[in-house]
């Protein structure tokens, strides 16, 4: 078989000498050449007059491709296949799709990116060039630095690139191909390759299988169904009470939370404390659910003291009386707040606005069984 031409090398020994070679073969009008340098060069790039790589829309491609699938696929399991109320947010709550999506598409990006140049550009499973192993690539590698010129180049001829390679002081080899690589042909899909990968397959898991599970005895990945933790209002045998829910330790304040300043000071409380809400309609409408739910078992409907309990429970006095109507707003918050004689707190039911809101809904139901004559007007 007659050798056939891969290209024309030179060899050069300074940075200097190879970025004016550059220059020349691209002034020269070739457009099929690389140079190989053992280390980056600066200025390089412009002396090639290198345009910008396409592959980076291959990779974004790529990465579009892996978002909307993972999307489309997050989307699909939320609102169709396992939709599921967590939080109270919509099935489709897309700000928890966005960091799987991120990931998913950078790992696509990348991965098909790299498997179309290994496939495509390498004829994968070869991984032979021209130029491996020959003593340019050795050079270059090393401490020289090279330029190659392809005879697939449309100005190519072999006189002409070697008599400009030599002026510029170039030591000119040619590179020959292969008969192994010209009679290469892709084998991905071959049968032996594929039994080989599938081969790799069955060894890797059952290998992996064997010494996680056999060698070492360590227990499936089940953290995160077999938790070690107690469910509210579930049974402990850790703790000698019995409970799993376990009261806060004594003096500990919640986070941006401040404590009620007046428990047990129901003077400083009726001095200090004002109602900051306005009686609005929403406010009064939010004061009168609150207090038919939690207030009205007791005190009534109408605050008379009329209570529903039956007997079950010691009966309220009235809100009407003259001693609660001269109390401040101050006052009424704090009994709501912090109870007084056999009346619990009620500050972990009721928020501190909707007690707020209990107490003009309380004034309301005062004015009105007690009315002025300019209230009827």
């Amino acid at each position: 078989m007659a050798k056939k031409l891969y290209s024309l090398t030179a060899i050069f020994t300074t940075p200097n000498e190879i970025i004016k070679a550059a220059k020349a073969v691209q002034e020269a009008g070739y457009s099929k050449y690389d140079v190989h340098t053992p280390y980056p060069l600066h200025g390089m790039d412009d002396a090639m007059e290198l345009k910008e790589t396409k592959l980076g829309f291959v990779t974004l491609a790529a990465g579009i491709m892996g978002a909307t699938g993972m999307i489309s696929f997050a989307s699909w399991v939320a609102s169709v296949d396992y939709p599921q109320v967590i939080g109270g947010k919509p099935y489709w709550s897309w700000p928890a799709f966005v960091p799987v999506t991120y990931e998913i598409a950078v790992l696509m990006a990348v991965l098909l990116t790299v498997a179309a140049l290994i496939v495509f550009f390498f004829k994968f499973p070869n991984v032979s060039h021209p130029l491996h192993d020959t003593p340019y690539m050795k050079k270059v590698s090393a401490d020289k630095f090279g330029v190659s010129i392809q005879a697939e180049d449309p100005k190519f001829n072999e006189k002409v690139v070697g008599d400009l390679l030599k002026n510029l002081g170039g030591e000119v080899s040619p590179v020959y191909y292969s008969e192994e690589f010209l009679d290469f042909k892709p084998q991905l899909f071959e049968p032996k390759f594929i039994l080989l990968l599938a081969g790799i397959a069955v060894v890797s898991a059952g290998g992996g299988y064997a010494t996680w599970n056999k060698l070492l005895y360590l227990p499936p990945f089940d953290w995160m169904m077999e938790q070690p933790k107690s469910k509210p209002q579930s049974h402990s045998e850790f703790y000698a009470d019995g409970f799993a829910m376990r009261p806060p330790v004594e003096g500990s304040i919640a986070r941006g939370f401040i404590p009620y300043p007046y428990k047990g000071k129901p003077d400083e409380a009726a001095k200090y404390l004002v109602n900051p809400l306005l009686p609005t309609k929403e406010v009064l409408a939010l004061g009168k659910k609150k207090y038919l739910t939690f207030c009205s078992p007791c005190h009534g409907n109408f605050g008379s003291g009329d209570s529903r309990l039956q007997g079950q429970f010691p009966n309220p006095p009235t809100l009407h009386s003259d001693k609660v109507r001269i109390w401040s707003n101050g006052s009424i918050y704090h009994v709501i707040t912090d109870g007084q004689n056999v009346m619990p707190s009620y500050q972990y039911q009721i928020t501190r606005e909707e007690r707020w809101a209990v107490v003009h809904y309380i004034r309301t139901l005062e004015r009105a069984l007690n009315a002025k004559e300019s209230d009827l007007q």
